[in-house]
């Protein structure tokens, strides 16, 4: 049977919170620019213009159809399964997002390559930023994980505002609803009520 990474097993492990991200709400972003698959340097601590927030999702990795996981326990690992569906739930509710203030950008210690290849096959209307050299990663301390020789990114998301982490999302549990709850928590501070769009 071939693997295919944007479905998931119904007994996904759900990860638990460890605390390894309890330092990072408050705390200024460093001023870095990241490979991005739009072909343009990203900085991370700015917010894009018409925006009022930046959702950086950060995932382990994400794969492609018929290739085999990293590791073979791979979906055995809580939180490393499901960066597609995730992807993809930020892809359906970009339009949302976007009316409720926040420009959106994924995280992953993959190469701009690799990423290019996904943002195509899934067509993703936000870019996808390389952080392969690990510079955010050490620089904000954010939580990790090895497998088969990669560091790769714990599952979390960051809401950046002038230049500070808002609201940390850790851990994040079920992917493929996490664009949800970023939505509902922006109703939330909005004070709207109501979605965008909705």
């Amino acid at each position: 049977m071939r693997y295919d990474p944007s479905q998931l097993p119904d007994d996904l492990p759900v990860p638990a919170d460890d605390g390894a991200a309890d330092h990072l709400a408050g705390l200024a972003v460093p001023r870095l620019e990241l490979p991005s698959t739009d072909g343009r340097p990203f900085r991370v601590d700015l917010v894009p213009d018409g925006a009022s927030r930046l959702v950086l999702y950060a995932y382990p990795r994400t794969g492609r159809p018929g290739e085999d996981p990293l590791v073979p326990d791979w979906d055995a690992i809580p939180g490393a399964r499901g960066c597609t569906p995730e992807s993809c739930g930020f892809r359906d509710h970009a339009a949302d997002l976007a009316r409720a203030g926040a420009a959106v950008a994924g995280l992953s210690t993959q190469d701009t390559g690799y990423q290019r290849e996904a943002v195509r096959r899934l067509r993703l209307p936000f870019p996808l930023l390389s952080d392969v050299d690990l510079r955010l990663t050490e620089g904000l301390r954010l939580p990790t994980f090895e497998a088969a020789g990669h560091r790769l990114l714990r599952r979390l998301t960051l809401v950046v505002r002038d230049g500070r982490i808002e609201h940390v999302f850790y851990p994040v549990f079920p992917p493929d609803r996490h664009a949800e709850q970023v939505l509902d928590w922006l109703t939330e501070v909005s004070g709207t009520g109501h979605r965008p769009g909705a």
